[in-house]
């Protein structure tokens, strides 16, 4: 399949329109008219998978994150990334990025989050797209059976990947949990949003102790605290199976998920207390 063609399906599946402006979504390098018969889905363009990439043959790399975020003067080797993008380019792998579009799609990053945590049924944005209410940042919605947190917490751990950072929470351990509110990746900008929702718990990553600890002493719902690689981890083999069942000439391309664990962190050690 020509790679433009790939773009296009992904487009329409994440329109660029629906990224952050800050954002940097889209086709980084590769050439639009070249063939492609193996597509690679990661949450983060890095060394790692990059190497992944070139050992199975993939044309196309498909992340979340994106390699060029801000602005650069240069992409010279003698640069991290600047080495990423020459490799890619030398060895004919094509990057493309569907960041804040993906979050916001339906489905998207959350809903995706939200299934592996055990949500059910019907789910809803936290704060709804201006133009259509099922589109929009964040996903809330019901457990089967009310849990306590701490069962929820383990369910949580259980459903996603697993990291050195693990899952953490805020709360009674003890305290029911039944709806539930989760956003994909950093999420702590929608801590009153949770609030204001009555969920009984909000899932997210990167949560900072002061707004953590402030939001539980003003009698916040429960908070549960994942890695950021983990809370979007999910959604590749979402964007996989939308990508092999939006055409006939797709669903012939050889996809794969990257199981390689690319979080940042590492290594996790119990204190002496």
């Amino acid at each position: 399949m020509r790679l433009s063609h790939v773009i296009t399906v992904l487009e329409e599946l994440y329109p660029p329109a629906w990224a952050e402006s800050w954002d940097a979504v889209g086709l980084v390098c590769g050439d639009p008219d070249q063939e492609v018969g193996r597509v690679l889905f990661a949450v983060d363009p890095v060394a790692a998978v990059i190497d992944e990439a070139l050992e199975w043959g993939a044309g196309l790399i498909v992340t979340h994150h994106p390699l060029l975020l801000r602005g650069v003067h240069s992409v010279a080797a003698t640069t991290p990334k600047g080495r990423l993008i020459h490799r890619m380019i030398t060895n004919g792998i094509a990057l493309h990025t569907a960041h804040t579009n993906a979050d916001r799609a339906d489905p998207g990053v959350s809903d995706a989050l939200a299934r592996a945590v055990g949500l059910t049924g019907e789910l809803r944005p936290m704060v709804p797209a201006a133009d259509d209410p099922r589109r929009g940042l964040g996903r809330i919605g019901e457990l089967d059976a009310p849990v306590t947190l701490r069962e929820f917490t383990e369910r949580a751990a259980a459903g996603l990947p697993s990291t050195a950072w693990g899952v953490r929470a805020a709360g009674d351990p003890e305290a029911l949990v039944r709806t539930v509110a989760v956003c994909g990746g950093a999420g702590d900008s929608l801590l009153d949003t949770a609030r204001a929702a009555g969920v009984d718990a909000y899932l997210t990553a990167d949560l900072r102790h002061h707004p953590a600890s402030e939001f539980a002493e003003h009698g916040g719902p429960a908070l549960v605290d994942a890695s950021h690689w983990a809370t979007e981890w999910p959604w590749l083999a979402d964007a996989e199976r939308r990508l092999a069942a939006s055409s006939p000439e797709a669903g012939k391309l050889e996809t794969r998920v990257s199981t390689l664990v690319t979080d940042a962190w590492r290594l996790h050690a119990e204190g002496a207390l």
